[in-house]
């Protein structure tokens, strides 16, 4: 593998985790050029599903526009890393057997997957999430939401 650092394609795993019941392999590595150490994510790649979104359109499924939303919504809380990667996993894990029928799901479907883990997860985070992904207009808006997951608290 390329390192990121130098570019130098020589480089050793010093250590292999498991991630996402087997689904995945987590590797550090160590370039043999620089020393660099970073970090190569192997996954099981099946066979592509699409996505419906609101309008009707299609889409290949993309777990890193799950990956950019999670995060975007868990900016600057106290989450580690290793739970915001479980998270998108389940999400991720979630979606393939929901859409595993037809190789099609829909957008609202991963939308409120994504709710529920951030619900469980981070409160702060998750009303983030549901602002963009509910489209909020205004500040009472954000309020139902708020009083709505007081009932879950």
């Amino acid at each position: 593998m390329r390192c990121p650092h130098c570019g130098n394609f020589d480089d050793k795993v010093i250590e292999s985790r498991t991630l996402a019941k087997g689904a995945a392999i987590r590797r550090r590595r160590e370039c043999n050029g620089c020393g660099y150490r970073f970090t190569s994510y192997e996954r099981i790649e099946d066979k592509q599903f699409m996505v419906i979104k609101r309008d009707g359109r299609r889409e290949p499924f993309d777990r890193q526009k799950i990956e950019r939303g999670v995060v975007r919504a868990l900016e600057k809380r106290p989450v580690s890393q290793m739970s915001i990667e479980s998270l998108i996993n389940e999400i991720e894990d979630s979606t393939a057997i929901l859409g595993e029928a037809n190789h099609e799901i829909d957008a609202a479907v991963i939308g409120n997957l994504v709710l529920e883990k951030l619900e469980n997860l981070d409160k702060v985070a998750y009303i983030r999430f549901a602002s963009v992904y509910r489209h909020f207009n205004d500040l009472d808006e954000f309020v139902r939401e708020i009083q709505k997951m007081g009932g879950h608290t």
